[in-house]
C-alpha cells in the first residue's frame, strides 16, 4: 500500500475508501465510480484522522504502512473468521485483539492484547477449550465462539494485565543490576529519519540517537545492567524485528529514542509515548516509565514538555515488555536544535533516563523527588 493523502485518485484511493465506509466512517458515495476516478478527498481524511485518534495512530490523515494494517486490522469482530496460529503468517485483526481481552477477563495469561495471535495467546487459548470440556486445538470455531459468550469474567478488582505488569515490577525488586533492558536508537542504515543541515554541516537523527543510545548503554552497563541495542551504527531494522529482538532476549524494558521535525519553526520539546488504545486499554508499567522519563527529562534539561500520550505504535504494541518512546525534541527547532546536537545535552537526557529506569522499580514509599537522584547516590543503592 502507497502513501495514500488528500488528492490521491486511482485503486489504491478506492480501496481505502471502499475501506472506510466498510467500517461505516464514512456514507458510501461512490458505489459505481469506477476505481480508477475515485478521489481522497477532505471527507475521507476527516474519517482517517478520526480513525487514526481513536487507534492511538499518528493523527495526519495519511494513510501509511502502520495506518493501513490497522484499517485492514479493523475490519475483523470476533466471530466473523475462524481463528488459529499460523507460524509463517500470523492472524491480525479486532477479532485477535477481542479474544485476547476475553482470555484476560478470564484469568489466561496471553500477553498483552496486541491484535497479534501468536504462541502465547494459542496456548492460553488452548488452557481454556480444556477447562470447559472442548477439543483444546487452538482453534477458534463455533464451539469455541459459544463458550467464550457463556462464560463470565473470573478477574475481578482491576484490569487482569494492569495487575500482572503491576506485580512483575514487585517481585523483580528495587535495584538495576542484573536486569536487561533493550534500548533502541531509531532509523538507521539509509533511513537517517529527520535530517537538519546549517551551511557544511549536517545533523542526522539515526546518527544523533545512535550516540544516546551508546551513552546510555555504557550508563547501564557500569551498574551492572545488561543493555542490548536493536541496531548497529549503520544498520536498519522494522520496527517489527526490533521489537522481536526485545522479545528474544526477554527484556525487562525498552527504551525507544527519537528526534521530531515540523515545518513549523516555533515546535519544540520533548514528548514520551507509551502502550495504550485511547479505549482504556494500557501498559500502566510503560505509563509509569514514560511519565518518569518525561518528568526526569524536564526537570534537568529545561526542555519544553509536550507531556506522555497513549499510542499503538508497533514498537509499543508488539513488545511484551513495557516500552517507551521518546521523542526528544526537534531537529527542526532554532531551540532544540543547538541542544539536541550538543554532547553534553545528550549526556544529561542519558542520565535522566537512567535515574528514570531506576525510579520506576522502587517502590512508591522510596521514590524520590523528581530531579534530585545523581548517580553517585544511584550507584550506591545498587551495591548497598
Amino acid at each position: 500500500m502507497q502513501f495514500i493523502k488528500r488528492g490521491t485518485v486511482g485503486p489504491a484511493a478506492a480501496e481505502v475508501k471502499s475501506t472506510l465506509v466498510t467500517l461505516g466512517l464514512i456514507a458510501d458515495t461512490a458505489a459505481s465510480e469506477p476505481a480508477e476516478d475515485v478521489l481522497f478527498d477532505a471527507v475521507c481524511e476527516l474519517a482517517l484522522r478520526e480513525f487514526q485518534q481513536s487507534r492511538g495512530l499518528v493523527v495526519d490523515g495519511i494513510v501509511g504502512p502502520e495506518t493501513w494494517r490497522s484499517l485492514v486490522a479493523a475490519r475483523w469482530r470476533l466471530g466473523d473468521r475462524v481463528l488459529n496460529r499460523s507460524v509463517s503468517e500470523p492472524m491480525l485483526g479486532d477479532d485477535v485483539r477481542e479474544l485476547q481481552e476475553r482470555l484476560l477477563e478470564m484469568g489466561y495469561d496471553n500477553g498483552r492484547a496486541d491484535g497479534v495471535f501468536g504462541q502465547r495467546t494459542e496456548t492460553a487459548l488452548r488452557a481454556f477449550q480444556r477447562e470447559v470440556g472442548l477439543a483444546a486445538d487452538g482453534t477458534v470455531g463455533p464451539l469455541t465462539m459459544r463458550a467464550l459468550r457463556q462464560l463470565g469474567r473470573k478477574v475481578v478488582g482491576g484490569r487482569p494485565q494492569l495487575l500482572r505488569e503491576s506485580a512483575m515490577l514487585y517481585h523483580a525488586g528495587p535495584a538495576l543490576s542484573g536486569k536487561r533492558v533493550v534500548i533502541d536508537p531509531g532509523h538507521g542504515g539509509a533511513d537517517v529519519g529527520v535530517v537538519a543541515r546549517d551551511g557544511m554541516l549536517t545533523w542526522t537523527e539515526s546518527h544523533l540517537v545512535y550516540d544516546l543510545a551508546s551513552r546510555l548503554e555504557g550508563r547501564f552497563s557500569a551498574i551492572g545492567v545488561r543493555a542490548d541495542l536493536t541496531r548497529g551504527r549503520d544498520h536498519e531494522r522494522t520496527p517489527s524485528e526490533r521489537a522481536a529482538l526485545a522479545n528474544t532476549v526477554d527484556a525487562d524494558l525498552l527504551i525507544s529514542l527519537h528526534i521530531d521535525s515540523n515545518p513549523n519553526p516555533l515546535a519544540n520539546g520533548v514528548a514520551t509515548y507509551h502502550f495504550g488504545t485511547g479505549s482504556g486499554v494500557s501498559s500502566t508499567v510503560g505509563e509509569r516509565l514514560a511519565g518518569l522519563v518525561q518528568r526526569e527529562i524536564v526537570a534537568r534539561t529545561g526542555m519544553l514538555d509536550c507531556h506522555t500520550h497513549a499510542k499503538t505504535w508497533e514498537m509499543l504494541r508488539l513488545t511484551r515488555m513495557p516500552a517507551v518512546q521518546v521523542e526528544l525534541g526537534y531537529l527542526s527547532s532554532p531551540m532544540d536544535r543547538p541542544r539536541l546536537i550538543d554532547p553534553s545535552f545528550r549526556d544529561t537526557v542519558a542520565d535522566a533516563i537512567l535515574i528514570a529506569v531506576q525510579r520506576v522499580f522502587l517502590p512508591t514509599e522510596a521514590d524520590v523527588k523528581t530531579g534530585s537522584l545523581d548517580l553517585s547516590a544511584l550507584h550506591a543503592m545498587q551495591f548497598s
